[in-house]
């Protein structure tokens, strides 16, 4: 019988077992920008200033600390002696996920710079688009660890409902750019919500495009 070739559940050499604790990390870094963006969020609807600007600034040391992880892993891998494929795959695979920890600093960011009072269903459809980014970052994360423990079935079905939340998140942006237009708002607030709505769509495909990576690495390992 073929062996089983599943890079996220490693039990060799030291150095493999380094880098794969690294990438942990890593997966648990990404989910706490997300939870952190979540908290500004929370904070930004209930008019606490101070509460926003702490959460912003947490996404942005996570992802920062996410970035290093990163760094160090390719730098890991690069002088690796792991096989090029496995060295490959989890080297896309760690590209994949900073970007989620990317794109939601990005729109940490934009948030911090909305200062208007929003209309009520334009903060409403805010808070259902972030719900999903958190819902869908969960089950991604549930999907790595099923893959670690060689649940290749488990896996592919939680990447699956990262697929059916990223098409949620796709009809909830145009609900919320439908609110945006239709709300009376200054020019720059306009503006900020605009790409803000942007953004939070943007991190569920980021979400999806690693739930997507997942999914092959779970194929590959059968």
């Amino acid at each position: 019988m073929r062996e089983t070739r599943n890079i996220l559940g490693w039990l060799g050499m030291a150095e493999e077992q380094s880098i794969l604790e690294d990438a942990r990390k890593h997966v648990e870094e990404t989910c706490k920008t997300v939870s952190y963006f979540s908290e500004a969020v929370k904070a930004f609807i209930n008019a606490d200033l101070t509460g926003k600007t702490s959460a912003i600034e947490k996404v942005r040391e996570s992802e920062h600390r996410a970035d290093i992880l990163r760094s160090k892993m390719v730098s890991q891998l690069s002088e690796s002696l792991l096989l090029p494929p496995d060295r490959e795959d989890l080297m896309h695979f760690v590209k994949t996920l900073d970007k989620i920890a990317d794109w939601t600093n990005g729109a940490a960011r934009i948030l911090g710079f909305i200062e208007q009072k929003l209309p009520e269903n334009v903060l409403k459809n805010i808070a259902l688009a972030t719900d999903l980014i958190v819902n869908s970052v969960s089950k991604l994360n549930e999907g790595i660890q099923s893959l670690a423990k060689n649940d290749l079935k488990k896996a592919l079905d939680d990447c699956g409902c990262v697929d059916h939340i990223e098409h949620d998140a796709d009809d909830q942006k145009q609900l919320l750019i439908g609110t945006i237009i239709h709300a009376k708002l200054e020019p720059i607030s306009l503006l900020l919500c605009y790409q803000l709505a942007e953004y939070l769509e943007g991190v569920t495909d980021k979400i999806e495009d690693a739930a997507d990576f997942v999914k092959v690495l779970a194929i590959k390992s059968k």
